[in-house]
């Protein structure tokens, strides 16, 4: 988990295993999500932010809207 605050904005950046809790989504549903070449795929689905060479995390805010969005469009 990282903080980087920004004009008195905190971000939080979270790994895929948070991303998989906060989401209930089970690991292929979420990499499914990712890949235009899969069925599953969702462009709306929060982008990886490359961290390193083989670390991603995602921004916390961009995870919530898209739930968000989720429980919006089921009414």
């Amino acid at each position: 988990m990282q903080e980087v605050s920004s004009s008195n904005t905190a971000l939080r950046v979270m790994k895929t295993q948070e991303v998989l809790e906060m989401t209930s989504l089970a690991r292929a549903t979420h990499f499914a999500k990712l890949n235009k070449n899969s069925k599953g795929y969702d462009p709306t689905y929060p982008k990886p932010l490359q961290l390193g060479a083989r670390s991603v995390g995602y921004v916390e805010r961009e995870v919530i809207d898209w739930i968000q969005a989720r429980m919006e469009a089921r009414q």
